[in-house]
């Protein structure tokens, strides 16, 4: 929800202070809670898997991806964008 938002912000603003600005406190907030961000995942975990020297382990990268893609899809695609679909309905 937080990345969405952040995203959301940065189309808000004209310029890019502004959409520096915008970024920054969804985006530590998200860091500072400890939360996990699937696309971001699909690359740490196997990474940290071939830098460690063990082949990639499946079925940890899946018991990981799975909820977390689903937080992903439900906080970002769900509670912000159906807000501010709420919030500015298209013009008829």
């Amino acid at each position: 929800m937080l990345v969405c938002l952040a995203v959301w912000l940065s189309f808000a603003t004209t310029d890019v202070a502004g959409r520096i600005l915008a970024i920054v406190f969804p985006v530590a907030a998200f860091v500072a809670l400890g939360f996990e961000h699937s696309v971001a995942n699909m690359y740490i975990l196997p990474a940290g898997d071939l830098a460690a020297g063990r082949p990639i382990d499946l079925a940890a990268l899946t018991t990981n991806l799975l909820p977390v893609t689903l937080g992903n899809i439900v906080g970002g695609g769900m509670l912000v964008a159906l807000v501010y679909r709420l919030a500015y309905p298209p013009e008829a």
